[in-house]
């Protein structure tokens, strides 16, 4: 017998690892799909009009060795001083069984959002224990599963009590005292929907006779503690919701926000163990009191029941609800940080309420150990200037603040210029006696004196108000009771990932959602210090490596699409969308057409288009489809006529929602721009065009790129994500930029920091220089082909809904399911229950149309993979003609049952119609292999009714 010979893989390039089909692979699957090679592929896909046959101008691609060594010069450059700069963000340690077991683990970072309940139940319940420790700690009823960071999650509460509020006024005041960047993101998120913020010095001030929210920050900016009591009571008497940002860690020795009826709290959980990254990825929070659960926006996670009557967590009440309102959207938030708020959970779940109190106090000790160094100075122009506090300092030091901070720079210490007469300082979990005598020592040389003292000598008082002492418990559920050892915290996180389904098991199909390899090599740096233990208002001086690193990443980005000018500030897609919408609002406002508000959106596109052009200030006019899925170029030209004098922009997604090139695209871009719009492309499949077209030569004016999705930063659960956007060069003076305007003017920001989640920016970064210009242009081929391979192969069992030239789909395509659900009652979903028992991860259900399958198997998926699903695929087919041909009942088959676990399989009673194997080894499933889902279908209108989203007690689990 013969061995065939097949091209070896060149061990040393990359580009070879990543892309799953090997040389004959690809050889086979193009037989298949009809072609004779990935370029001729590609030249019948893609209209001829915005084919493009250069050659990346990027850097040729690199090994994995010299990429690590590339990353390594850069960090470098990065300087890791003692941070006590503060701004709500602080030095903190991430246990290192977290670290390893979850950041570092591809259990955690490579699984996708929990939409599939039933195979996600491990990041469910971590995401609960999430909300459960925000809901204790700010002693309000519900928190969501994590919002994008302090900034934004403070947006959103301001929206909500515009929302839930009973006055009519638009304003919202703001309390000077505020964390700043949380004010320019206000400012930003404000001014399109008319909302004036009105930043007031409460201390001096009083509050105006009318405004509909307040914003609170507890502690204050500047390390201040006040009592909030009087002013949330002033604020409800006029029918004004209450927000307090509040610091998690102080709220263990502070009374809870909830307790004196509070309406909402926000804030972020970055100092539960989630390093700073130079400004994120970090998990905001949102919680809120009774009654407006139901307008909060993001995921929320809640317990519902299976099959069994068994308790199941699920996401609950608004997930993906701009799919569903749309413009009507309260929020286009999509997604969330959950990678970094299960970090942040299971840093409580480790220390226990008694850890993180203790914590706190250590935390509080060091300032107030500080605080009594510098009186012991006895220097009258170094004064205290507030007595209540909990972990910052307010120096005044009249003339002299910028030689405090030069002076304790050189000596590895980083302090916060406030003013020219003063300097904060801040303390956190990482603070030591030693960096406390440090700074100690500055001030003192100040003053003239030789010494400030031995810190571990000094004996200081309590600076928390005895009134605002936290007297009632948090954390008394058991899980947070129950796993303080290193042993019991690891079986712990290793039970819940068993629990789920990830990318490390097999293939996750999810059309729109681009699940592929996150490579070893891109995700080593960001555990590195030089890259995590960054503050994001460190000097520039000490960033220099993350400069170049941003400087490089946007100038790359900028190339592949087309562009200009990209900005990474943007932390999701949905702020990405935001922020090119609102660079199209500020362009026609400084052009003197302000009047220009119609933003022309297709029906196919993706719901958080509309809900960022409603948040953008804009009017949304749907255009049509046509029946083969593509934009209605008719219906384009009467709604651009209706429209002509107002339109401001359309927002188009190519390749299509509907896995489509469209070969009308350029004459779209044509039409709106003679009518005097901006074309908006939604870059969320860009890995169908990198390499082959590039949006900004096409027509393009602005897009926004979802680099967890082309450029491999991992889904993590739901988050983190980055959004950049990319710009023409007209619009480029309208980016994002610094909202504190460290080294220039502030500028409008949609993130609290200025390159957003820049921690992870090292990911995207990376891959590109592993791949080069010919590795990202295969990939692109790769995935198209393989979505081919499959819509041709499953096209005899399963109707295509849509195809461009030749019936050629790009890299996704969708199955459908309607005719079969219409002639056998077996629906989308119970296909997508019914893959868990093949051992994969369904595709995107019902999205963009109504009872059908959007597939995506990737470039990084190999043959044999993309077999296995078509196999599964045509297996469930021939079952569901079982159930048509009635020799299975229609609500009593392996459809209708799925998924199938392990206790329903082996249990004495099997009234069912078709074998326990049938239920639990369909197709030839590896026995060895085979993952068993931990719970059975679960019911979510019941969740909806019954709404949980804390932790049930362990009684709930008890058979």
């Amino acid at each position: 017998m013969t061995t065939p010979q097949f091209p070896a893989r060149d061990i040393g390039r990359f580009s070879d690892r990543h892309i799953g089909p090997d040389a004959e692979a690809e050889r086979r699957m193009l037989e298949t799909v009809g072609y004779d090679s990935i370029d001729d592929l590609m030249d019948a896909a893609i209209p001829e009009a915005i084919r493009w046959t250069g050659t990346l101008d990027l850097p040729p691609a690199a090994t994995e060795d010299e990429v690590i060594a590339e990353l390594r010069a850069l960090a470098a450059r990065n300087t890791v001083a003692v941070s006590m700069i503060g701004l709500g963000y602080h030095g903190t340690h991430t246990p290192a069984v977290i670290r390893r077991n979850v950041l570092e683990n591809p259990a955690w970072y490579t699984a996708y959002t929990p939409y599939q309940p039933e195979i996600s139940q491990g990041r469910l319940e971590a995401l609960l224990n999430f909300q459960t420790m925000v809901t204790d700690l700010t002693g309000l009823a519900t928190a969501n599963a994590s919002m994008l960071d302090e900034g934004t999650a403070a947006a959103e509460a301001m929206t909500l009590a515009r929302r839930a509020g009973k006055s009519s006024s638009p304003v919202y005041v703001v309390d000077a005292d505020t964390l700043p960047q949380t004010i320019a993101v206000l400012a930003t998120r404000a001014e399109p929907l008319g909302i004036e913020v009105r930043v007031v010095d409460l201390d001096t001030e009083p509050l105006p006779a009318q405004f509909f929210g307040l914003h609170l920050q507890y502690p204050g900016a500047s390390g201040a503690v006040r009592d909030h009591t009087a002013l949330v009571e002033a604020a409800h008497a006029t029918g004004a919701l209450v927000t307090v940002a509040a610091d998690l860690l102080a709220l263990t020795l502070l009374r809870p926000p909830g307790e004196i009826g509070v309406d909402i709290a926000a804030g972020t959980t970055q100092r539960f163990g989630v390093p700073m990254g130079f400004g994120g990825p970090h998990a905001g929070y949102l919680a809120v009191r009774g009654g407006l659960e139901r307008m909060l926006p993001g995921r929320l996670v809640g317990v519902s029941r299976d099959a069994a009557g068994d308790p199941a967590y699920r996401l609950a009440l608004q997930t993906r609800e701009q799919h569903i309102r749309r413009e009507r959207a309260t929020s286009n938030i999509c997604t969330a940080q959950v990678l970094l708020a299960v970090m942040a959970g299971m840093y409580a779940v480790y220390h226990g309420p008694a850890g993180l109190r203790a914590i706190a106090q250590r935390v509080h000790r060091r300032a107030a150990t500080l605080d009594r160094l510098l009186r012991d100075l006895d220097d009258p122009q170094i004064t205290l200037v507030h007595q209540a506090y909990f972990d910052t300092l307010l120096v005044q030091v009249p003339g002299r603040a910028e030689r405090v901070l030069a002076d304790a720079a050189d000596r590895g210490v980083n302090l916060r210029l406030v003013d020219a007469d003063h300097v904060g300082i801040s303390c956190d979990e990482t603070t030591t006696g030693a960096h406390l005598a440090t700074v100690a020592d500055v001030f003192a040389r100040l003053s003239g004196s030789t010494s400030a003292g031995v810190p571990d000598a000094v004996e200081a008082p309590s600076a928390l108000p005895a009134g605002l002492a936290r007297t009632s418990d948090f954390l008394a559920h058991p899980v947070f009771r129950s796993h303080h050892s290193e042993t019991a915290m690891l079986r712990y996180l290793r039970r819940l990932s068993d629990l789920d389904y990830a990318l490390d098991r097999g293939m996750i199909p999810l059309g729109s959602c681009t699940m592929k390899l996150n490579a070893t090599t891109e995700m080593e740096p960001v555990s590195w210090a030089e890259f995590a233990d960054i503050h994001p208002f460190a000097p520039a001086a000490q960033t220099a490596g993350y400069a170049e690193l941003v400087a490089s990443l946007e100038r790359w980005l900028a190339e592949v699409t087309g562009y200009d000018a990209v900005s990474v500030q943007p932390n999701a897609g949905s702020q990405g969308e935001l922020a090119g919408l609102l660079a199209i609002r500020a362009y026609h406002r400084e052009r003197g057409e302000a009047h220009r508000d119609v933003c022309l959106i297709p029906s196919s596109a993706h719901g958080t288009n509309a809900a960022s052009a409603v948040m953008a200030g804009m009017r949304v006019v749907v255009v049509g489809c046509d029946g083969d899925g593509d934009v209605d170029l008719a219906d384009l030209d009467r709604k651009i006529e209706a429209h002509r004098d107002t339109l401001a922009a359309i927002m188009v997604t190519y390749p299509s929602t509907h896995g489509v090139y469209e070969g009308g695209i350029a004459t779209l871009c044509a039409r709106v721009h003679d009518a005097g719009g901006q074309v908006y492309v939604d870059g969320a499949n860009l890995n169908a065009l990198l390499g082959f077209a590039k949006p900004g030569r096409f027509g393009a004016d602005v897009s926004h790129l979802n680099l967890h999705k082309t450029f491999c930063i991992p889904h993590g659960g739901g988050g983190p994500g980055v959004g950049p956007v990319a710009v023409r060069a007209h619009l480029a003076p309208y980016l994002p930029g610094d909202p504190l305007g460290t080294d220039g003017p502030a500028r409008p920001a949609v993130s609290a920091a200025r390159y957003g989640s820049a921690g992870i920016l090292p990911i995207p970064w990376a891959y590109l220089r592993l791949m080069g210009p010919e590795g990202l242009t295969r990939a692109t081929g790769v995935a198209v082909l393989a979505a081919n391979y499959v819509a041709t192969r499953l096209r005899g069992h399963y109707p295509v809904l849509y195809a461009g030239n030749k019936g050629l789909v790009a890299h996704e395509c969708i199955l459908d399911l309607r005719g079969l659900t219409k002639a056998t009652g077996v629906s989308v979903n119970d296909v997508a229950k019914r893959l868990i028992d093949y051992g994969f991860h369904a595709p995107t259900m019902s999205f963009p149309v109504a009872g059908t399958l959007m597939v995506e198997p990737t470039e990084s998926e190999d043959l044999a993979e993309l077999d296995r699903f078509c196999a599964a695929m045509i297996a469930i087919r021939a079952e569901i003609d079982q159930v048509g041909t009635g020799e299975w009942p229609t609500g009593d088959n392996p459809l209708a049952n799925a998924p199938h676990t392990a206790v329903m399989v082996s249990g004495d009673d099997w009234p069912h119609p078709y074998p326990r194997s049938v239920a639990a080894y369909p197709g030839g499933v590896d026995r060895l292999g085979k993952y068993w889902p931990p719970v059975r279908r679960i019911d979510d209108a019941y969740g909806d009714r019954n709404l949980v989203c804390a932790c049930p007690p362990p009684e709930a689990f008890e058979n």
